[in-house]
């Protein structure tokens, strides 16, 4: 054979044949592999875009505004304030303690001192004003 046997020529008056199974066949599968490539770019693009959106939002949430830093430092004034109150508090338990004890006493004496008034004026001694 000569090369001039071997060569395929194509021009606008070419004709093929070509079985329709087969070109069933390849229309299903160019149609398959276009639809799966469509579907993988669009996940990985919607993938991509909620990364992005997550990152924006932490970025966002972790920067401090003036505001937070004075409503933090506030947090801390009124947290220690709090427990100098709790303390005095704790504290003022333990003279309401104390106070009630002191009464008791109190009326004690006083009965002692009745006690020892109705003995004076018994002796006749209690002629004072």
């Amino acid at each position: 054979m000569s090369k001039k046997d071997n060569t395929i020529r194509v021009s606008s008056e070419s004709k093929l044949q070509l079985p329709l199974a087969n070109l069933v066949g390849i229309i299903i599968i160019v149609s398959g592999a276009v639809m799966g490539w469509a579907n993988l770019t669009g996940r990985i693009q919607s993938l991509e875009t909620a990364r992005h959106i997550m990152e924006t939002d932490l970025i966002s949430k972790s920067d401090q505004m003036i505001t937070d830093q004075e409503q933090y430092l506030l947090l801390e004034m009124l947290s220690k304030s709090q427990e100098t109150t709790d303390s005095e508090m704790h504290s003022m338990r333990n003279n309401t303690v104390e106070l009630n004890r002191a009464m008791k006493d109190i009326e004690q004496m006083k009965k002692q001192i009745e006690i020892l008034k109705d003995k004076v004026r018994a002796n006749g001694n209690g002629s004072h004003n």
